[in-house]
C-alpha cells in the first residue's frame, strides 16, 4: 500500500523509503512552512517514509502582532 501525505483537503502520493523533507520537497511543499504528523506524533525531517504511511500536515502559521509600543514613535509610556 502506497504512503500518502494530506495537506488541507490534498493527498498526495508518495513513495516509501525516502525521508520527509525528500517527500515534501518532491510534492513542492516548503519543509519549513509545515509539521509532519503519523499517527498524532511529530516526525522529524529525516524520517523515513514507511508503506502505508499516512503523513498529516499541519500548516504552520507565523508572523504575529505588534508589540503595544511598536506603532507609537515614543515608545511606552510609564
Amino acid at each position: 500500500m502506497p504512503a500518502e501525505m494530506i495537506l488541507r483537503d490534498k493527498t498526495y502520493p508518495i513513495p516509501s523509503g525516502m525521508t520527509i523533507r525528500h517527500a515534501l520537497e518532491k510534492i513542492g511543499v516548503n519543509p519549513d512552512t509545515v509539521l509532519p504528523t503519523r499517527d498524532g506524533e511529530l516526525l522529524t525531517d529525516d524520517e523515513l517514509i514507511r508503506d502505508g504511511d499516512r503523513i498529516r500536515l499541519i500548516a504552520v502559521i507565523s508572523g504575529g502582532g505588534r508589540s503595544p509600543s511598536a506603532g507609537s514613535p515614543h515608545g511606552s509610556a510609564i
